[in-house]
């Protein structure tokens, strides 16, 4: 799967202007709040991003637990460290992971991490 291309399905969690931008950028990005499934327990809204071919993008780490667990059903997860930051910071940390994310075999778990001025990312194949 080219990260580029991937469908997402974003939290509750990721602030309305990262799925504006995101959007604008021509991708295909649906919003848990705006399907009304705002404060559904995180397996659920997995197994609805797992039905509809999507990567939830979370500042959730709960959802790195779930990506553990075998008979957890997933496509991938990109989980965006630290969390409750500025959209313009979650956009920056976005940019550097579709530069650098190329290509990526599901399951997966992909956690983009910003520590000062410098974004990590790390990519894990999941059971």
């Amino acid at each position: 799967m080219n990260l580029a291309d991937a469908r997402l399905l974003a939290d509750e969690n990721i602030h309305p202007a990262v799925i504006a931008a995101l959007r604008l950028q021509g991708r295909d990005v649906a919003s848990a709040s705006e399907l009304g499934l705002a404060g559904m327990a995180d397996e659920l809204l997995l197994r609805r991003a797992v039905a509809e071919s999507r990567v939830v993008l979370t500042h959730d780490r709960d959802f790195g637990r779930l990506a553990l667990e075998p008979e957890e059903p997933r496509v991938g997860i990109i989980y965006l460290r630290p969390g409750s930051i500025a959209p313009a910071t979650v956009g920056q940390m976005l940019d550097v992971l579709w530069r650098t994310g190329g290509g990526v075999e599901p399951p997966f778990v992909i956690v983009v991490e910003r520590r000062a001025d410098t974004v990590r990312v790390r990519v894990r194949r999941t059971p």
